[in-house]
């Protein structure tokens, strides 16, 4: 059983290879490299440390938008998922600025804040971090009171009481219960990292795989973009499989 599991993701990649393919021969190598030229640049590429400055450059702005998101969205979603009063304050600003796009934003932040980092990763960190709210929020909402019941009995017969109840029952029950809740929103808001992350390095600066992809399209070099496309999507990938092995380390219960 476990055999099949990798054998399928690379019956899919293999899929998509052949699709690839296909529109290669159909396009011509002008306009869509074939996987086999494309994944022979990368591999000469990965040689190269300009390549690797972008890469190095792309996951620090990644990995700190998607911490700072993390740091900021988990606790507030804990925080409005079981306290009503909080969340009736803050609910409806949440939802009346959710659905707005927050990529429009990035010319504010570069005029408040310069064209250095600190814009990028405020707007992947904004993005990704409605993500995270809202689906901790939900999974919050959803504990069934009875787990809370349980186990403040359970504590109190144990001698807990006042502002150590309150932190046993955090640490017990309210964050392992929306640990699942995070995870899938950090799976969800991975993808959506990603590209905002490409839009962000699209502008006013000289480094990341955004800058590299956009750079080679302007000077007309098809194989090279697709290197910088093939680099930006296992980032992505990687960071995926981060989140779903954080998942199966603290939510064991999981897969049970």
């Amino acid at each position: 059983m476990r055999c099949a599991v990798p054998l399928r993701y690379a019956l899919a990649a293999a899929a998509l290879c052949l699709v690839w393919q296909a529109g290669a021969l159909a396009l011509g190598p002008d306009l869509l490299p074939s996987p086999g030229e494309t994944f022979a640049l990368f591999l000469r590429a990965l040689g190269t440390a300009a390549f690797w400055a972008d890469m190095g450059m792309s996951t620090w702005r990644l990995a700190l938008g998607l911490g700072l998101a993390v740091c900021v969205a988990f606790p507030a979603g804990l925080l409005m998922g079981h306290c009503r009063r909080a969340d009736a304050v803050a609910a409806p600003l949440v939802f009346l600025t959710y659905p707005l796009p927050k990529i429009v934003l990035l010319p504010v932040f570069f005029t408040f804040l310069g064209l250095g980092d600190a814009p990028r990763v405020l707007l992947i960190a904004l993005t990704t971090g409605y993500q995270i709210l809202v689906i901790v929020r939900g999974t919050a909402m959803g504990l069934d009171p009875a787990c809370r019941k349980v186990f403040r009995s359970l504590a109190g017969t144990a001698g807990g009481a006042g502002r150590g109840m309150l932190l046993q029952t955090l640490r017990h029950v309210y964050v392992p219960a929306a640990l699942p809740g995070l995870f899938t929103s950090l799976k969800v808001a991975v993808g959506t990292a990603v590209a905002v992350l490409f839009l962000a390095e699209s502008f006013a600066t000289r480094s990341g795989l955004g800058f590299r992809i956009m750079d080679a399209w302007g000077r007309g070099d098809a194989p090279e973009m697709f290197v910088g496309i093939l680099g930006m999507s296992l980032l992505g990938l990687a960071l995926y499989a981060l989140c779903c092995l954080g998942e199966r380390a603290f939510c064991p219960w999981r897969n049970a």
